[in-house]
């Protein structure tokens, strides 16, 4: 695909949930579900509406039939998605942890006639879901705030052989200054924005911190994606590398040797 580099080697980082969050503990998105949208401008400076657009392109243009979307949150993505022509027939399963997001999701979509289920889905763990059950599966923005080999694993399940995972997540940026310096305006001036926005609401912000500084690279994210058993990876940068999107494929014919 175009603007996709190949696979670098790259020793993946010692796995786990980037931002130690916990959503049985913290129903951070219940309470902010209304306001969600209004804080990805704030902390994004917009650019998450870029992003949703790039990647919502990349999963229009994969020849799928059904598509599960993990953490669909307020269905910003889908709602992009669905202006493609070329996805009209195709089922949409737009899932997330939150009855609150998801419920924001529902109003936003009720008036596309698509073909679009909605379901409480957790992405570590989708017993819900059977094996081998949907042609691709996106994930965007959520796997810094989860058990990350968990939520792959089970994109690995879920997804019939040869089916294509996509992914939007954090990066980092290049050259390395330049991400000491991304973080450094992070540090400084999200808690502020994020306390004024949320109404001294910490979580919604804290979080957000802790999974990009503690997020693998790019080139890590693709290597522990190959070493699940993901083949035909690749990945492009967006924004100069504040995040990414991923593409990785089932492999069609069982694991490999």
């Amino acid at each position: 695909m175009p603007g996709l580099e190949p696979l670098a080697p790259t020793p993946a980082p010692t796995p786990g949930n980037a931002a130690d969050f916990s959503w049985q503990q913290d129903d951070v998105f219940g309470r902010i579900a209304s306001r969600y949208d209004r804080l990805c401008d704030l902390f994004s400076l917009g650019l998450h509406r870029l992003w949703k657009r790039r990647v919502a392109r990349v999963i229009a243009d994969e020849p799928w039939t059904t598509l599960l979307d993990g953490a669909t949150g307020t269905g910003d993505i889908i709602l992009r998605l669905l202006a493609h022509e070329r996805v009209a027939g195709r089922t949409v399963i737009a899932s997330d942890i939150s009855e609150a997001m998801l419920a924001r999701a529902r109003q936003r979509l009720a008036c596309h006639p698509a073909h679009l289920q909605f379901e409480v889905l957790n992405l570590e763990s989708m017993p819900s879901m059977a094996d081998a059950s949907v042609d691709a599966y996106s994930i965007s923005l959520a796997l810094k705030i989860c058990d990350r080999p968990a939520a792959l694993q089970e994109a690995l399940r879920v997804l019939k052989p040869g089916g294509r995972l996509i992914l939007l997540e954090a990066s980092t940026l290049r050259p390395a200054w330049l991400q000491r310096a991304y973080l450094t305006y992070m540090a400084l001036c999200m808690p502020l924005l994020g306390w004024l926005a949320t109404g001294g609401d910490a979580s919604a912000y804290r979080y957000l911190l802790l999974g990009i500084r503690g997020f693998p690279s790019a080139e890590q994210l693709a290597a522990e994606l190959e070493g699940m058993g993901f083949e035909e990876l690749g990945f492009e940068r967006l924004s100069l590398g504040i995040v990414a999107i991923h593409t990785a494929r089932k492999p069609r014919y069982g694991p490999r040797a």
